[in-house]
């Protein structure tokens, strides 16, 4: 490890973690948030301070660290990005919002602890299964699909969900990372629609949302074609978007992918969401 690399990081987000994972440099993670784990399983519990996020963040739990590096990304808050400063040690911040974005946040990342070329065999590998997906799906229909990353306010998944989507096969429905409403998406008739919900895994009540939403006449519902991915899996900008690129592919054209893991689809059929309808 050479001496003017980061030797203690702290990592602020589960995309850093991810990232350092995926480049062989996990061991220099000295603490984390406490939703590392779920992006990246090698944390074994315990072994590392559990922090507070990039939204939360706190100077006193940074430094009992005693980092060298301290690495976020949003979303952040302005208390949080006071906390961070005010710890005294040195800051890396992150604001991807593209897959582009999250390829040069994993070359910086890498360039930081002196692992570029790693990183950029990542970003090869990532860029080389998108483009597999995408060429399997070039002569495919291309269903309209809506992607959330929350449900109340609703709001549309992020502009490097879309590329994945397209990626994929399929037509992203609305404007990235923006708040819209149930009607609005309801008028756009979308044949695929995926919930991710920040921090709420693959729990996301799928049944209930479209019942509460009026959402059971949608082409989607009425063919089941309604699931809930991993947050983790979307929302984590890191190379664990490669696993929620698999579970897109297998909900947008289920006849051409496996089954992935990460998912789970709806389990009312379509003739009982159209009697809750009428209800």
């Amino acid at each position: 490890m050479p001496s003017h690399t980061p030797r203690r990081i702290v990592a602020l987000q589960p995309s850093a973690t991810a990232i350092l994972a995926a480049i062989g440099e996990l061991e220099r993670v000295v603490a984390c948030t406490r939703y590392c784990a779920d992006a990246v399983p090698e944390i074994a519990p315990g072994s590392r301070l559990i922090v507070a996020d990039s939204w939360t963040a706190h100077a006193a739990e940074i430094l009992a660290a005693q980092p060298d590096l301290v690495i976020a990304a949003v979303p952040y808050q302005e208390k949080a990005i006071s906390e961070i400063l005010k710890s005294g040690a040195r800051f890396l911040g992150l604001a991807p919002k593209t897959l582009g974005d999250i390829y040069t946040d994993i070359a910086t990342i890498a360039g930081t602890v002196g692992a570029l070329d790693r990183g950029e065999q990542v970003i090869a590998a990532m860029q080389g299964r998108i483009e597999e997906v995408r060429a399997r799906t070039l002569h495919a229909q291309r269903p309209k699909v809506f992607c959330e990353e929350w449900g109340k306010p609703l709001i549309a998944s992020q502009a490097w969900v879309g590329e994945l989507v397209e990626a994929a096969g399929g037509d992203f429905l609305g404007v990235p990372g923006k708040q819209t409403t149930a009607a609005e998406v309801k008028s756009r008739d979308p044949e695929v629609i995926v919930a991710a919900w920040c921090g709420a895994g693959d729990r996301v009540p799928l049944a209930r949302i479209i019942s509460d939403r009026g959402w059971q006449q949608t082409p989607a519902a009425r063919s089941g074609h309604v699931y809930s991915i991993r947050d983790e899996y979307l929302n984590t900008p890191a190379p664990t978007l490669l696993r929620g690129l698999d579970a897109l592919a297998c909900a947008i054209h289920p006849d051409l992918f496996p089954q992935a893991e990460g998912i789970r689809q709806i389990t009312l059929g379509p003739q009982l969401l159209a009697r809750q309808s009428s209800v």
